[in-house]
C-alpha cells in the first residue's frame, strides 16, 4: 500500500512543480558560480599580464599574488557549486 502511495505523491503536479523549481534554482545557481569565476579569473589573468608588462621587476610577486586569487576565486566557486548540488539533493 505504501508503494501506492508513493506513485501518486510522484505524480501530484503541485509536488511535481515545487521539486521542478528547487532544481531549476539549484542548476541556475551552479551555472552562475562556474561564470562567476570564469570572469574573475578571467580578469585576474589580463590584469596580471598587464601588471608584469608595465613592471617586469616585479613579475614574480605579480604572478604569486595572482595565482593565490585565483585559488581563492576557485575554492568560493566550488563551495556555490557544492552548495547547489546539496539543495538539488534535498528536492
Amino acid at each position: 500500500m505504501t508503494v501506492l502511495a508513493l506513485l501518486q505523491q510522484a505524480v501530484d503536479p503541485a509536488v511535481a512543480a515545487s521539486r521542478s523549481g528547487g532544481l531549476m534554482g539549484a542548476g541556475i545557481g551552479a551555472g552562475l558560480a562556474a561564470i562567476g569565476s570564469g570572469i574573475g579569473i578571467g580578469l585576474i589573468g589580463g590584469r596580471t599580464s598587464e601588471a608584469m608588462a608595465r613592471q617586469p621587476e616585479l613579475a614574480g610577486t605579480i604572478q604569486t599574488a595572482a595565482l593565490i586569487l585565483a585559488a581563492l576565486i576557485e575554492g568560493v566557486a566550488l563551495f556555490a557549486v557544492v552548495i547547489a548540488f546539496i539543495i538539488q539533493l534535498k528536492f
